[in-house]
């Protein structure tokens, strides 16, 4: 009996088999002495050790930034960034802002016209209760 391999081969699409995090690395940028940088800097203390042991998938950074407001930039595999600005906010604040900037895909904000978007579209179409024999009221 002879093994005949698939012609077709499917494509990939993120959720269905592995995830993949979209992003690859989160950059903490504060300032030492600034009154802005009070929350992130004590976010890095005690908040962000925890939240960088419980996601190793992802790469962070620390790196001073005088005389400039505090500022998370996520950098995601399609090659963005997306930088938000965490002044006068308190850690539990900056946490809740990494863990947006870690779920994020990285694409660009945009509008949906559709309330649903497919890959494949459908193959019957759109239902309406006008369809086929009619409705009797």
């Amino acid at each position: 009996m002879t093994i005949i391999p698939l012609q077709q081969i499917s494509a990939a699409r993120n959720g269905v088999g592995a995830f993949i995090l979209q992003c690859k690395k989160l950059d903490f940028h504060y300032c030492d002495w600034a009154g802005s940088s009070k929350g992130m800097n004590g976010f890095i203390k005690s908040v962000l050790p925890k939240f960088a042991a419980t996601h190793p998938q992802i790469e962070f950074t620390v790196s001073p930034r005088p005389s400039k407001h505090p500022i998370i930039v996520g950098h995601y595999i399609n090659g963005r960034e997306r930088a938000i600005c965490v002044r006068n906010m308190e850690p539990l604040e900056i946490l809740r802002k990494a863990e947006i900037l870690r779920d994020a895909s990285g694409e660009k904000v945009r509008k949906f016209k559709k309330p649903v978007q497919s890959t494949n579209e459908s193959v019957r179409g759109v239902w309406s209760p006008f369809h086929g024999n009619g409705m009797r009221v």
